[in-house]
Parts: structure tokens; C-alpha cells; sequence
């Protein structure tokens, strides 16, 4: 996959201290790496690299929203999106990354690319469990809930099924009631 140059940040000419770098995310950005769960996408990320004489901290945050379709009802509904992340960038023989919070990139190399990072950070962002607002408040209506609450039990049923009982058992009932 051909990487985003936007989301290369080179380091090498950057002075020692604190760099804030903003981005905007949007669905072209979630295409790119050929995920599909998302409608739309507006999330603005920022990163603030920390660069140090021996490393580089980065602290990743992310808030807005994505446009997914609720796991019940298949509605489209906003999500909002809240995330951060810390990443520590140091250097030595090779590149390794096997931790989740510690990246080792080769001595002389000037530049990292971010853009995995930031894709897992909203992508995890994300509930296991999408729900439309509306769904939990009551206040979305739809054919699916329509139908859902056509196919449901009703307790009035079970009030109906007790007015077509045999009337001996109502005195049956009456002698349980009297003992009391």
C-alpha cells in the first residue's frame, strides 16, 4: 500500500521541544486503507511530537464523529468519536514495532509515517456495539422497529388468554385467595 505523504512526518530538521501537527480525517482517508464500515468520516486529529536528543513522544488525540450504521436497526447514525494515544519513537538496530506503545525505528532515519496510528486510533474508537441514540430514548422510528414491536409478546395477550379460562377454575382460584 502506498503510503500518505500528508501523514510522513520528517523529524531530522525539526528543532528540540514541542511540534503540533492537525489533520483532518475523512472517508477518502478510510479508503485508502480499504475499510468500508464507515458512511462518512470528519474526525480531526492532532499530534504533538515531543522530539528529545534520544527519541520522540508522540501524543496522538482524536475527536468528531463517524457516520455507521446501528448493529439493530442498520440506521445510519453519527458516532462520536473521542481517543488518544501515546507512542514512543526510539532509536536502534532495526525497525521494530511488536509494542504497542513503543515503535524502534533504524538509526538515520529522518522520517516516521503516522497514518497506521491514527487509522487504529479512531478505528477503536469505535463501540463494539453500535447503537442509534434513538434506539435507546425511544424516539427513533423505523420499519424494522415497527416490525420488531409488531412481532413482540404483548402482556395484554396473556390478560386475554385469562378471560377465556374455564370459569371452574376461577372458584379453584377463589379457594386459594379465601385462605389468605
Amino acid at each position: 500500500m502506498k503510503p500518505l505523504k500528508e501523514f510522513i512526518i520528517q523529524f531530522v530538521g525539526l528543532k528540540v521541544g514541542k511540534h503540533l501537527f492537525e489533520y483532518k480525517i475523512e472517508q477518502a482517508f478510510f479508503d485508502h486503507f480499504e475499510y468500508n464500515e464507515f458512511n462518512n468520516a470528519r474526525v480531526d486529529v492532532e499530534v504533538e511530537l515531543e522530539k528529545k536528543s534520544t527519541l520522540l513522544e508522540l501524543h496522538f488525540k482524536a475527536s468528531g464523529f463517524v457516520n455507521v450504521n446501528c448493529d439493530l436497526t442498520n440506521e445510519p447514525y453519527d458516532q462520536t468519536i473521542e481517543n488518544e494515544f501515546e507512542l514512543v519513537v526510539k532509536f536502534g538496530d532495526e525497525f521494530n514495532d511488536e509494542h504497542i506503545d513503543i515503535l524502534i525505528i533504524p538509526h538515520g532515519t529522518y522520517e516516521i509515517e503516522i497514518a497506521q496510528y491514527i487509522y487504529e486510533l479512531i478505528v477503536l474508537a469505535v463501540p463494539i456495539k453500535r447503537v442509534h441514540p434513538g434506539v435507546e430514548d425511544g424516539t427513533l422510528g423505523s420499519e424494522i422497529l415497527d416490525k420488531l414491536e409488531q412481532l413482540s409478546p404483548k402482556l395484554n395477550d396473556e390478560k386475554e388468554e385469562e378471560e377465556d379460562i374455564d370459569p371452574r377454575w376461577n372458584t379453584l382460584k377463589k379457594l386459594l385467595t379465601d385462605n389468605k
